[in-house]
C-alpha cells in the first residue's frame, strides 16, 4: 500500500508539474507600430506608448511588415529604444 500512495504523489507532482509548463509557455505579442516583442505579462501600459496586445497566435498579413525585437523586463518599444518602466 505505501508503494501505491508514493505513486500517486508522484503522478501528481508529475501532473502538476506539467500543467504550470503548459501555462508557463504561453505567451502574449505585444507591438508598437511595426515593432512586436512576447511577454508573458500583459501590463497597463501608458497611453503613449499606444502597444497592442495580440495572443501567441496572432500572425500579421501577407502585405504587413513587423519585426520581432524581444526584450527583457517591463517596457515598450519607441522607436529603436527600449522605454523601461
Amino acid at each position: 500500500m505505501k508503494s501505491l500512495g508514493k505513486f500517486a504523489l508522484v503522478t501528481a507532482l508529475g501532473v502538476s508539474a506539467l500543467a504550470f509548463t503548459a501555462v508557463r509557455a504561453s505567451a502574449d505579442i505585444a507591438c508598437t507600430g511595426d515593432v512586436c516583442w512576447h511577454t508573458h505579462t500583459v501590463y497597463d501600459y501608458p497611453p503613449e506608448a499606444h502597444v497592442v496586445i495580440h495572443d501567441d497566435s496572432w500572425h500579421w498579413g501577407p502585405e504587413a511588415h513587423y519585426v520581432f525585437r524581444e526584450h527583457e523586463g517591463r517596457g515598450y518599444w519607441r522607436g529603436d529604444d527600449w522605454v523601461d518602466w
